[in-house]
């Protein structure tokens, strides 16, 4: 059969992205180059696999799927009803449930979106929530409020009072939790966290919600490759509905799932769904969720499970590095994959120490530290192991890492000192030109463009700056 010529106003549908827009494409190669060619240890990030880069830019991308396999409001959704199925027993068979037990839904756009989602299903507006207070490492989307202003729309939208860490060993204090709980009678308790380097007590936060009749949830986003790995410990065995990202340890693109209980005669399964859509979102995009099923039929395998355990001991073998060097960690060190780093005793800021890094090639994030005041000025930086552990590096490799940050933290000591001032812009002005960074970032480069890379052959970067 022959194919008709396309007309002339449809031939840009068919050509390259260099060929098409040389503008995004560049920008598209300097960002690989800018991943080979730095150590990245941002905790929420990862690097994802070459097969779930290819699903998520699919013609799946074309289709609109509202509603849920079996009952979509469009037609011609025969292989996506398909797709979304394979998806949902792949999500369960990564963490080991019974489908008897448990049900998920794989259509959340973000973790934020799941969270908003999952809130909507559970509590009316206005009713009461408690969740890890975000200076403490809690979330955002976890009730975040200062005193001033509802930050979140998780306490602009509910009642929200935070729990938090003991100061002096970083750790959740669960006996004024359960003491504030009992004046504020939540009717949801939230746990999971952004910066939490510890276990989580789940049969304590159970034994509270049950007090108040309150239903218990866990955001698992940071640590649920660890969960799927068998390294961490499971919520499920505790909670009523369990979220997280995909895209962090679990090692996929970036979107969201919630778990939620179907044996418990109280409609979780119909709530969930329907507060995904349509109270809290459209249209799911059906490319991110192909490639949320190659991610989960990845974290099903041996392989991912040994690389679980190596993301724990590259963090601890982190965590030790930096302790030997003198510097202070919450909880003293870590139990997953996130280090969170205080500089207070140094004298320095989060921030201050996040931008001297970008300039080595080191990728971190400030970070608030139990009794900080300001979230863009925090006391600390939190570190993960993940991504590094994705480009094959091991603990020794993990010591040089340490011994980099130490370095880059003695070179920002200077400079605040030379320059006489602690304001942000005179210490960024006083980074300019300095021969300790050129030096460096020099090493670090070199160090970080020896492992592999996944996702891309480094080798066919066609960037237009240098590193």
């Amino acid at each position: 059969m022959s194919v008709k010529p396309t007309d002339p106003w449809n031939t840009c549908l068919n050509t390259t992205l260099k060929e098409e827009d040389s503008e995004v494409y560049s920008i598209v190669e300097n960002e690989k180059l800018r991943q080979w060619s730095g150590l990245e240890l941002i905790a929420s990030e990862n690097f994802t696999s070459q097969a779930v880069i290819e699903a998520n830019g699919t013609a799946l991308t074309n289709k609109y799927s509202e509603g849920l396999p079996g009952a979509r409001y469009y037609g011609g959704n025969e292989f996506i009803d398909e797709l979304e199925i394979l998806c949902q027993k792949r999500a369960l068979a990564a963490f080991g449930l019974n489908p008897e037990q448990w049900g998920v839904n794989v259509q959340p756009y973000s973790g934020s979106t799941a969270n908003f989602a999952a809130l909507t299903a559970l509590i009316q507006p206005q009713d009461r929530l408690m969740g890890l207070d975000l200076p403490s490492g809690g979330h955002l989307t976890h009730g975040y409020q200062t005193n001033k202003k509802k930050i979140s729309s998780s306490s602009i939208y509910f009642q929200s009072m935070p729990y938090q860490v003991d100061a002096s060993t970083g750790l959740i204090d669960y006996k004024r939790l359960e003491e504030n709980a009992a004046l504020f009678r939540p009717k949801l308790l939230i746990c999971g966290a952004s910066a939490y380097p510890a276990e989580w007590e789940y049969d304590t936060m159970r034994k509270v919600a049950d007090q108040h009749g309150a239903y218990l949830m866990c955001d698992m986003a940071h640590i649920s490759g660890l969960i799927a790995g068998k390294e961490a410990l499971s919520p499920f065995d505790y909670c009523d509905i369990v979220t997280t990202t995909t895209h962090k340890t679990l090692r996929g693109p970036r979107a969201g799932l919630i778990f939620f209980r179907r044996d418990k005669g109280d409609g979780l399964e119909s709530r969930v769904n329907q507060a995904v859509f349509p109270s809290c979102q459209g249209g799911p995009h059906n490319n991110t969720i192909a490639a949320i099923a190659v991610a989960l039929k990845q974290a099903g395998s041996p392989e991912f499970k040994q690389y679980a355990r190596q993301v724990r001991a590259n963090a601890k073998k982190l965590a030790e590095t930096l302790t030997g060097y003198g510097y202070r960690l919450s909880t003293g060190s870590t139990v997953n994959h996130l280090i969170l780093w205080d500089l207070k005793p140094v004298g320095l800021t989060g921030s201050k120490v996040e931008r001297i890094c970008d300039m080595v090639q080191i990728t971190i994030n400030k970070n608030s530290i139990a009794g900080d005041k300001s979230a863009v000025t925090p006391g600390g930086v939190r570190l993960g192991s993940s991504a590094l552990t994705s480009r094959s590096l091991k603990e020794e490799d993990f010591v040089k890492v340490g011994e980099f940050l130490h370095r880059t933290v003695e070179i920002a000591q200077k400079v605040q000192a030379a320059c006489g001032s602690k304001l942000m812009k005179d210490f960024v002005a006083a980074l300019d030109g300095n021969q300790d960074i050129v030096q460096l970032k020099k090493e670090v480069v070199e160090f970080a463009r020896s492992f592999p890379m996944p996702g891309f052959d480094p080798s066919t970067i066609q960037a237009t700056v240098t590193i």
